[in-house]
């Protein structure tokens, strides 16, 4: 599509977005306008329009939008019409929990394969998973056509693992280790800092607090 001036700022509002939509197709909702859009998601009915307007018009004057055709084309920006096959890295608590949820699959998010480097986890199954040693990652990203690394290993160990899934030909990284990664340009790292964003709940609700 080739949307290279879009803010990041609006792509990453378009998940909700998408999940709002997906909520009013549930409950029958065929058509919704910016306003009543905007009481439900929050954003203000002009900041909505903005946005979507960033990706062509989908509402009407006096229509509003069609619910059942923006969270399909949402979904399209999103470029959730098409498949993923992701490997997650670090089976403890964190990549535990991960594997078992099952909503990321149903989004199109498969994953394919457990690895962690703890010869004592090695072998144990999550789920249908038997973990695999991360000794065999880059074989495995190689030869199964991997787009997607779950990074939920120590900070110490992640640019390693990092540099091999580069190495190995991998797209994307979904990056839950407290530390930034260093990639060529056209590997594509989001990060997930769990700290982080405890630290700004526990700022707002010191600012809170002083209201």
């Amino acid at each position: 599509m080739g949307n290279k001036n879009i803010s990041m700022a609006v792509i990453r509002r378009l998940p909700k977005y998408y999940r709002y939509l997906a909520d009013l197709l549930s409950r029958d909702v065929q058509r919704i306008s910016s306003k009543e859009l905007s009481e439900i998601i929050g954003f203000t009915a002009s900041q909505i329009r903005q946005d979507l307007n960033n990706f062509g018009g989908f509402g009407q004057q006096g229509y509003g939008y069609n619910v059942e055709a923006l969270h399909k084309e949402i979904g399209k920006i999103l470029g959730l019409d098409r498949k993923y096959r992701a490997i997650l890295i670090g089976a403890g608590n964190l990549g535990q929990a991960l594997t078992n949820y099952t909503g990321f699959r149903n989004a199109g998010f498969e994953t394919i394969a457990v690895f962690d480097a703890n010869p004592k986890m090695i072998g144990l199954k999550i789920r249908d998973f038997e973990i695999m040693d991360s000794d065999h990652l880059e074989d495995f990203v190689r030869e199964n056509n991997v787009d997607i690394a779950i990074v939920c290993i120590p900070k110490n160990g992640a640019q390693g693992v990092a540099d091999k899934l580069v190495g190995a030909g991998i797209k994307g990284i979904w990056n839950f280790a407290p530390i930034d990664l260093e990639v060529p340009s056209n590997i594509i790292v989001e990060n997930v800092n769990l700290t982080e964003s405890l630290f700004t709940l526990s700022y707002l609700m010191k600012e809170n607090e002083g209201n």
